[in-house]
């Protein structure tokens, strides 16, 4: 069982097209594009958190969710009414969560911080909202489905795109002028 990370995926929703300039030309191409690239990704026993703003209508979440594999969370977004966080499928619904995968403490929120728990004790946020637009801080992912090739993603893997200084590398060297 693998755990992923999603955010943004604005399912059914035409504006996102426009305003965050996705690459299809409708509604039902980006929605298929989703859905194919989640399933493509994420095993029936994985577990998937989403990290908010899922769909554009609440009555469209149960059917959404059962096309949907893996055990799903979601954190509620911006554009999650009360009926997308009451409709079936989900395992759990929260605005906030903590929690620890492989002795990494995580914080999950949709939206970006600037200063969260354990910050400096390496604890990491992963969030959403921004559409990766957004200029990263240390110790901060946006897990949108925008930044992510329109598919969920692993720690394991957001954690390989961390800058050297982040991993342990050596700091590349700066040119001084004399």
């Amino acid at each position: 069982m693998a755990v992923f990370f999603s955010a943004d995926t604005h399912f059914g929703d035409h504006r996102t097209i426009n305003i965050w300039r996705r690459p299809f030309g409708s509604v039902a191409e980006m929605d298929k594009t989703l859905i194919e690239r989640w399933n493509a990704t994420v095993a029936p026993d994985d577990v998937v958190w989403h990290l908010g703003d899922v769909a554009r209508r609440a009555a469209d979440v149960p059917a959404l969710l059962a096309t949907l594999n893996g055990t799903k969370h979601l954190i509620r977004g911006n554009n999650d009414p009360d009926g997308t966080l009451a409709a079936s499928g989900w395992a759990s619904t929260a605005d906030y969560a903590e929690l620890e995968i492989d002795g990494q403490r995580l914080v999950l929120c949709h939206y970006p911080f600037r200063s969260w728990n354990g910050q400096h004790r390496g604890a990491i946020n992963l969030h959403g909202h921004s559409h990766g637009r957004l200029a990263p801080m240390r110790r901060q992912f946006d897990v949108g489905s925008d930044v992510h090739e329109f598919a969920p993603v692993t720690l394991i893997d957001l954690l390989a795109k961390r800058p050297a200084r982040e991993r342990g590398g050596v700091p590349p060297v700066r040119a001084t002028s004399s």
